[in-house]
């Protein structure tokens, strides 16, 4: 029994790339601003994000296992309707680039304000540019397999940090179990959604869904490994989504009621100072800097890899037009980081909204996928079903509440 247990732990894969996917500069930025600003009040945000994004990915993978496919080519091909299919490929291509746009804008961004906590007086325009050109050039020649795991492993080095300072840091455990259970949103209620909705889009991220269903489908040829694709998917984005937590915790226990507001890296330290001291800013610098340029990567690599699919183009990455989706979605996030980071805590925390608000486009799509009848047995049951739906239905009604005060902060950051 115990031998079967590990044998199928040791299949742990896709889902942790997902993972460390969405823990990137936005997890950490956006959860530290929840914290410092609003204390435990938005974990639930957190503990719903997880979920859903447990469900939906488990999806994804199950689609990807089963069709052998993308989740791009599920999406073109299940569509008989060639109108209908061309309205859901525009459909999904504004999502992905859109999304993945403000995704990347967050990751350099991010970046900046790593090398920045700890080296302040470098301009923004020089960090930008250095670090679009070594990502370029880690994605040309194709040799960044090897950073992006030392940089991942950084970031989950810093997610343990976050971990053991939550519970160094002496939190209110009542408040703790009652921000998690306890939806609510503070008195100054558009920034608050403004908050939550962020807190969702930076765990629930459109182009993991595209990278889990090709990961997936690679990893496991056999329909009948689905149940280690769902294990997988549970307990890797369970642990981000502790991580995440734990990081918002970190910020409620050491930030709040304080009147700092956090506006840079060395604000985001004082979370970390209790189990740290005076080296908390470089954990977050070097924290912040390899989660930033690791998801910079990913973010242009997974925009080329879903829009390649939904396309029906090769899916390489000498491919030409695989280069061209990434090069577009890494040039578009350095020039948006340049022109609108002058308030770089408040356009991470705008980002991750914009990818919540796209979110239910391509979740409805990862839902329609996994009802296909040619999935047997593997399709969609009742109970995928409804909490797919309450899902999407709970994400659009937050988005519309939070629409107000997204456009607000957007043009304040293209005015500022």
């Amino acid at each position: 029994m115990s031998s079967s247990i590990v044998q199928r732990l040791k299949s742990i894969g896709p889902g942790a790339l997902v993972a460390a996917g969405f823990i990137g500069p936005g997890t950490v930025t956006t959860c530290t601003v929840s914290g410092a600003n609003y204390g435990y009040t938005m974990l639930w945000a957190l503990l719903f994000a997880t979920v859903a994004t447990i469900i939906f990915q488990e999806m994804a993978a199950r689609v990807g296992i089963v069709s052998q496919k993308g989740l791009g080519e599920n999406i073109r091909d299940r569509i008989p309707n060639k109108a209908l299919m061309w309205i859901a490929i525009v459909v999904v291509l504004i999502a992905i680039f859109v999304g993945n746009i403000a995704y990347e804008t967050g990751n350099i961004t991010g970046g900046i304000l790593g090398i920045q906590a700890f080296a302040p007086d470098i301009p923004m325009i020089p960090i930008v540019i250095v670090l679009g050109l070594l990502a370029f050039a880690a994605m040309w020649i194709g040799s960044y397999k090897v950073v992006e795991v030392i940089l991942t492993a950084i970031v989950v080095f810093m997610g343990v940090v976050f971990a053991v300072t939550a519970f160094a840091s002496s939190p209110d455990w009542g408040a703790v179990v009652h921000g998690l259970f306890m939806p609510a949103l503070p008195a100054e209620g558009s920034a608050g959604i403004l908050t939550a909705v962020g807190l969702i889009g930076t765990t629930i991220v459109p182009y993991n869904l595209f990278l889990h269903a090709s990961g997936a489908g690679e990893r496991w040829k056999d329909p009948e490994k689905v149940s280690d694709a769902r294990l997988d998917a549970v307990i890797s984005i369970g642990l981000g989504g502790i991580i995440s937590m734990a990081i918002l915790i970190c910020a409620a226990a050491n930030i709040y009621g304080t009147g700092v507001t956090v506006a840079n890296g060395k604000d985001m330290a004082l979370a970390l100072q209790p189990l740290l001291g005076s080296w908390a800013t470089w954990m977050i610098g070097l924290g912040l800097l390899a989660a930033g340029f690791s998801s910079a990567i990913t973010a242009s690599l997974s925009a080329a890899y879903a829009v390649n699919g939904v396309l029906g183009w090769k899916k390489t990455l000498k491919d030409i037009k695989f280069k061209v989706i990434w090069m577009i979605v890494l040039l578009a996030g350095c020039i948006m980081a340049i022109v609108l980071g002058h308030s770089p805590t408040e356009l991470i925390l705008v980002a991750q909204a914009a990818n919540a608000i796209l979110l239910p486009f391509i979740a409805f799509f990862v839902l329609y996928c996994a009802n296909g009848k040619d999935l047997g047995k593997w399709r969609n049951h009742l109970f995928a079903n409804i909490a797919g739906v309450v899902i999407i239905v709970i994400t659009l009604f937050m988005c519309w509440r939070n629409m107000s005060s997204f456009l607000s902060s957007l043009t304040s950051l293209i005015g500022g």
